[in-house]
């Protein structure tokens, strides 16, 4: 998702206290400010998130991508049966601040969406990597999973991006 449209003083005015986010078990995640990064999942430089389990991905934006989009108020998500190609788009998340393309992480076919958003796009603010996920798809490639980020390299990856802007 290409999430560009920070200007320097919007990331200013969101650098608030890690303490925000004390709810997060470091168990489980590595905690930064704004956002958490789940150990087992795998990441994309367009900021998505993939839960690869048995023969499904699911797929949603980041706690990261999240906090800087703001409060989402509409998804854009296709619809089960399609399919959707690895850097390509499959859908949209509109906040108050922007509407951004959701990119894939991997190719394959949808085979659920979440229809919750339709009704609950909050979701994606209040639990990204839980009842915010996006789409489950049927990996076509596998080994696309192999070149996506783990938590570390992720949490790298954003510090850098946001000390950029």
């Amino acid at each position: 998702m290409a999430l560009r449209m920070w200007a320097s003083s919007t990331a200013n005015a969101l650098r608030v206290s890690c303490a925000s986010k004390a709810h997060v078990s470091p168990a489980f995640s590595l905690s930064r400010c704004f956002s958490s990064v789940l150990d087992g999942l795998k990441y994309a430089t367009s900021h998505e998130w993939v839960k690869h389990e048995g023969s499904v991905a699911t797929i949603g934006i980041t706690d990261h991508a999240q906090d800087h989009l703001g409060e989402v108020v509409f998804v854009e998500i296709p619809e089960p049966g399609g399919s959707v190609s690895k850097g390509n788009g499959f859908g949209a998340v509109e906040s108050v601040k922007a509407t951004s393309d959701v990119n894939s992480p991997i190719s394959g076919e949808v085979v659920e969406v979440n229809s919750k958003l339709s009704e609950a796009p909050g979701l994606i603010n209040s639990s990204p990597y839980e009842d915010g996920w996006m789409i489950k798809v049927k990996p076509s490639n596998p080994s696309e999973l192999e070149s996506l980020m783990g938590p570390k390299e992720y949490t790298k990856f954003c510090e850098e991006e946001d000390a950029a802007h």
